[in-house]
């Protein structure tokens, strides 16, 4: 290992791709602390102390920002417009025949569909920033603590058309930054740009959490949190390299007086398909009814009344035996429609038809396309099990343990180890280029 690190800085070229990197990353870093203009300070501390205490929606869109958001500072969304958009449009090219024959023009489509993933970026910048600067206005309008348990601190003072056009203009301005920034590292860094951003939002109030729990709740449950945190990081490396390999044979051919053909390879599939997508998913479908109630009419003795404590009861608490359980069937379900879209069968089926080659003892055509199928469906079910409890490790905490620092603990180690894996192979295969032993050896 330390080798390796001496490797990584001793090529010129991979030296300066890791500090503009990290230069990048610090960029982000101190962008999350820079306050948008006409914001109350004190009002924004008050505010951050109650979204560290709840595990409200807001609490979990802190988790893709980096306490950008509840500082309301420049990068306050975060990369989750790009995330959001990137989702939207993967789903819509399975819908959409134009974008599916973009999607098959190799380069080309790719960056016409980059292209519009920008433009859906800042239309949904645009819309969450306005949201939010209503919201910050109303003390964040019960999402923190939920519809019963609003917040009375006002961010934006001078709540005045102006100052809001201003607040959305910066906001979206820190999103295309953002994502000019991740689309910069890609290029001229060691890759995977927006990941690394990701990563540094997820990974850097975690040891802020720890000595949380060293002030609250002593040595006595923190070592036993540190091995646990330990023991998921193994069992998350282990299932993100997890891979059923499906062999391919291709005939051999003789094209003139040259034969080609006739090599062996396989298909990796991967255990965890669609990464955390499903808690994403998940996480926006249990807050949805939150954010309905909020315009349901809470009169006393109305009806909306009840809707709300309901809400309250079972969608927001996170020890709720019934949001334990209505989470982790989400996220199995969502586990299977997202890795459905990722891996389609049947055209993996028809390429493998194409290009002369077969799985051995399978015919080529329906068969493959079943095999393909089935084979996917067995592997997703414990990749699919695994993502929920992960995600509901923190619920778990919180029910028999009342932890909670970490509100989105086992996500933000599920997307850190997904990152590290996938650098540690990038700068893996530039060591390689130059003949030297990488991490992964």
């Amino acid at each position: 290992m330390l080798s390796s690190l001496r490797n990584m800085f001793r090529v010129a070229d991979l030296r300066n791709k890791i500090l503009f990197t990290l230069g990048m990353i610090a960029l982000y870093r101190l962008g999350s602390y820079v306050p948008a203009p006409g914001i109350d300070l004190d009002a924004i501390q008050s505010l951050k102390s109650q979204a560290d205490e709840s595990g409200g929606v807001l609490a979990y869109m802190q988790l893709f920002s980096g306490a950008g958001l509840t500082n309301f500072a420049v990068f306050a969304l975060g990369v989750m417009p790009y995330i959001t958009s990137s989702i939207i449009m993967q789903i819509l090219t399975v819908v959409i025949p134009k974008l599916e024959e973009w999607q098959q023009q190799g380069a080309i489509g790719q960056r016409k569909i980059t292209q519009w993933t920008r433009y859906l970026t800042i239309a949904i910048a645009v819309l969450q920033s306005t949201a939010l600067a209503f919201l910050f206005h109303n003390g964040g309008g019960g999402l923190l603590g939920g519809a019963s348990n609003p917040t009375n601190v006002d961010v934006l003072p001078n709540f005045t058309p102006p100052r809001v056009l201003l607040v959305v203009l910066v906001l979206t301005a820190g999103t295309a930054l953002l994502m000019w920034m991740g689309e910069t590292v890609t290029q001229r860094g060691i890759g995977n740009g927006m990941s690394l951003l990701i990563f540094a939002s997820v990974v850097s109030p975690i040891p802020s959490q720890f000595a949380q729990i060293n002030a609250t709740k002593g040595l006595g449950l923190l070592i036993p949190l540190i091995i646990l945190f330990l023991g998921v990081l193994v069992a998350i490396v282990i299932i993100e390299n997890g891979q059923r390999r499906i062999p391919v044979q291709f005939a051999k051919r003789v094209v003139g007086r040259r034969m080609y053909g006739g090599q062996s390879t396989y298909i990796p599939l991967k255990v965890n398909q669609s990464g955390v997508v499903p808690i994403i998913f998940a996480s926006s479908m249990l807050y949805l009814p939150l954010l309905i109630t909020q315009v349901l009419p809470s009169e006393p003795g109305s009806w909306g009344v009840g809707v709300q404590e309901w809400v309250n009861n079972n969608l927001v608490q996170p020890d709720s035996i019934f949001y334990i359980v209505v989470y982790g069937f989400l996220i199995i379900g969502f586990t299977y429609f997202y890795t459905a879209i990722a891996f389609d069968p049947h055209q993996q089926a028809d390429t493998i038809r194409k290009q002369g080659g077969f799985i051995p003892g399978i015919r080529p055509g329906p068969q493959t396309e079943r095999y393909l199928a089935k084979i996917l469906a067995r592997i997703t079910l414990p990749g699919a099990v695994f993502i929920a409890a992960i995600a509901l490790l923190p619920s778990l905490l919180l029910a028999f343990a009342d932890v909670q620092a970490f509100a989105f603990g086992g996500v933000s180690i599920l997307i850190a180890v997904g990152v590290a894996l996938e650098t540690m192979k990038q700068i893996d295969s530039q060591l390689m280029m130059r003949n030297y032993e990488g991490f992964l050896q």
